[in-house]
């Protein structure tokens, strides 16, 4: 790869006080004077893929991994992580050697660059990091497990926002930008809008191209190279403004690649994924976007007209109903998935860096919205490692590991590899990072709290606050030990707007409706964050994000991902000697526990959802409680799911308290 080389160790950082203490660890579940690794019972396993056509698409042999692992874990693991190396030979076979090399890594990075009290304190942070990695308590964002300990300076982060410009060097720049991310496992978003429309005249005569047409050639670009250049996708997104000369092409754009596409099917060419008929038509590997303001949707409210602007003169270009746009931007939703709607003036009110500059797009999964040519490391905490066995929260654990990660995480940026100068200087000027949960949809039925409901919203609201509140704690306690981030200065005023903001929004979750104890943590963590913040600032502009935790969430082992509701109540169990079993959702006997039913009871609601692939309709569950169990599919054989306004409300009810913002998957009927 190449990358743009790394500043040594105090150039273009902010200096602490020299009196200031570095940072100290008291071990929470590891001893000293034993491995991490003894703790667990370990097991030689197989990792074995198959095709629908049960043709054998990838084979290990002998792989090393804890017990308590499932066997989709494992092949997920052992496909994608386990590091093989066709120049030497040699391959990784033991889940311990992955987590060696990306824990001792950071470690080693952290000693090196001045982060801990002292020696003990590494060693405290490193083997409670492993336990939390081992103990499937969190992971890191798959270009951590591809990349680091391997290169020697690793791209790292997930989530990348690019530039561009209205000139042909600008764009080509961005190829090669792009195709460095897409081939360390990275994803790239970028908003269009700079490029003026197609039918702009271009200075040497003629008629501007337009940005449609320069992403399809993005588009193809991404397709022909995979993902971490491995086995996933290369992931994009693509955003255009309101206001933009060309929106509604691009408005319509993906249903008339679908409809390409249906005709070919209709002509008896391949209709799966990846298939001739979708391989042979555009924007297959971008997910669109519209960046909409308060202006667009107080139009669309009021019925009035709606101009798009030349970006060459600045004229207006059309004129159209705002409220059509929407519809048209509804529609062609409902039909294909996309576009989709990022609210430019909300977003932009919540900036912590406004005095840098506005926000103008995100990652291609939407929950990273920040500066343009910044970058984001995530990592997820997989919440049921943290629910207690009388379905409590266990806060001062999940604080703990809070700590953990924000701290490796801002470790890694210094060291890490990026695609191009301007990713790397603003990863350096501005730290932003993305701690985020997995498993809410899990907690949330295991408490017997239904997924849309005012409880479960002010159940998930509290957790998310109390995951912000700590975050940005331990990135002012790092300013401290550190430094804060450069820019925090010249955007002190604008971040401590935001810090208020998100301290506020606790005043308005139902105290009646959940925990006093875990409300009053929450209110704790933002106090100490923001009393902590103004003596020392902040070492990271932003530390939390929702992301979608797909691949990592099969790491560990989550019955949901993300902010998700479960997708069904029966799941298909993987054999560790092959087969399937078919299961109900182990959620569910939590649920019913947690609502008072017997064990025999629980046996035979269970049965019920083995034998009709629903709940409805059993004879021994109360009707009050069926919606506990609403998924976010329709069942086969049932009526009940969660309606759209349940995603967007509880999307509502954790967005307040999160640095970025949320991937989410709507269902429509």
């Amino acid at each position: 790869m190449s990358v743009i080389s790394r500043p040594t160790s105090n150039e273009n950082q902010t200096k602490p006080v020299q009196d200031n203490p570095k940072l100290s660890f008291t071990r929470k579940w590891t001893d000293a004077n034993r491995s991490v690794y003894d703790e667990v019972v370990w097991e030689k396993r197989d990792a074995i893929i198959k095709d629908i056509q049960g043709k054998i698409v990838f084979e290990a042999r002998n792989i090393e991994v804890p017990s308590a692992w499932s066997q989709l874990a494992t092949n997920v693991v052992v496909s994608k992580y386990l590091h093989r190396s066709s120049v030497s030979g040699k391959s990784e076979s033991s889940i311990k050697t992955l987590i060696d090399r990306v824990v001792n890594t950071i470690t080693d990075w952290g000693i090196m660059d001045r982060y801990f009290s002292s020696p003990d304190d590494a060693l405290s942070f490193k083997d409670d990091l492993k336990y939390l990695l081992l103990h499937q308590m969190a992971s890191f964002n798959s270009p951590v497990w591809f990349n680091l300990g391997i290169e020697d300076e690793p791209q790292c982060s997930a989530c990348f926002i690019n530039s561009i410009h209205d000139n042909l060097d600008s764009i080509l720049d961005l190829v090669k930008t792009e195709g460095r991310l897409f081939r360390f496992g990275s994803g790239s978003g970028i908003n269009m809008s700079p490029l003026r429309g197609s039918k702009e005249p271009i200075r040497g005569g003629g008629i501007a191209s337009g940005p449609l047409s320069f992403m399809r050639g993005f588009d193809a670009f991404a397709g022909a190279i995979k993902s971490g250049g491995k086995t996933r996708r290369a992931a994009k997104m693509v955003m255009l403004d309101i206001d933009h000369p060309d929106i509604e092409d691009f408005i319509r754009s993906k249903t008339i690649e679908e409809e390409k596409a249906r005709a070919l099917i209709n002509h008896g060419y391949d209709g799966s994924f990846g298939g001739e008929a979708y391989s042979s038509v555009f924007f297959q590997n971008a997910n669109h976007s519209i960046r909409v303001t308060d202006e667009f949707m107080d139009r669309v409210e009021s019925d009035d007209d709606w101009h798009t602007i030349n970006r060459s003169n600045s004229e207006v270009a059309g004129c159209y109903k705002a409220a059509y746009l929407m519809d048209t931007i509804a529609n062609e939703a409902w039909r294909t998935g996309d576009p989709g709607i990022q609210f430019h003036s909300t977003i932009n009110k919540w900036n912590t860096c406004s005095y840098s500059g506005p926000i103008t797009g995100s990652n291609p999964c939407s929950e990273f919205m920040f500066l343009e040519d910044s970058a984001c490391n995530l990592a997820s905490l997989n919440l049921m490692r943290f629910r207690t066995d009388d379905g409590g929260f266990d806060v001062e654990s999940f604080n703990h590991a809070i700590s953990i990660l924000i701290t490796a995480q801002d470790i890694v940026i210094d060291h890490a590899g990026y695609p191009s100068p301007k990713n790397r200087e603003n990863s350096i000027k501005f730290r932003p990072l993305g701690l985020g949960y997995a498993n809410l949809g899990a907690l949330l039925m295991s408490k017997g709290l239904p997924y849309d409901s005012n409880t479960g919203r002010a159940y998930a609201g509290t957790i998310t606050a109390l995951l912000g509140g700590t975050a940005y704690y331990q990135s002012a306690k790092l300013a401290r030990a550190k430094g804060h981030f450069i820019n925090y200065t010249l955007n002190s005023t604008s971040m401590s707007a935001v810090m208020d903001k998100h301290q506020a929004k606790i005043d308005e979750i139902d105290s009646n409706l959940v925990s006093t104890d875990l409300l009053n943590s929450a209110r704790a963590a933002w106090g100490n964050a923001i009393e902590t913040g103004q003596k020392w600032g902040y070492r990271n502009a932003q530390v939390t994000v929702l992301a979608p935790t797909g691949t990592i969430g099969f790491m560990m082992d989550c019955d949901t991902t993300g902010v998700e509701p479960d997708l069904a109540l029966v799941k298909y169990k993987q054999l560790v000697g092959g087969g399937v079993l078919k299961l109900t959702n182990r959620t569910v006997p939590l649920a019913l526990n947690a609502l008072g039913y017997s064990t025999s009871t629980i046996e035979a609601i269970s049965d019920y959802i083995l034998e009709n692939d629903s709940i409805e309709g059993c004879p021994v569950l109360k009707v009050e409680h069926l919606k506990v169990f609403d998924c976010a599919l329709k069942p086969s054989n049932g009526n009940r799911f969660i309606e759209p306004e349940g995603h967007i409300f509880m999307m509502a009810a954790v967005q307040p308290f999160l640095s970025g913002a949320i991937s989410k998957t709507v269902n429509l009927p």
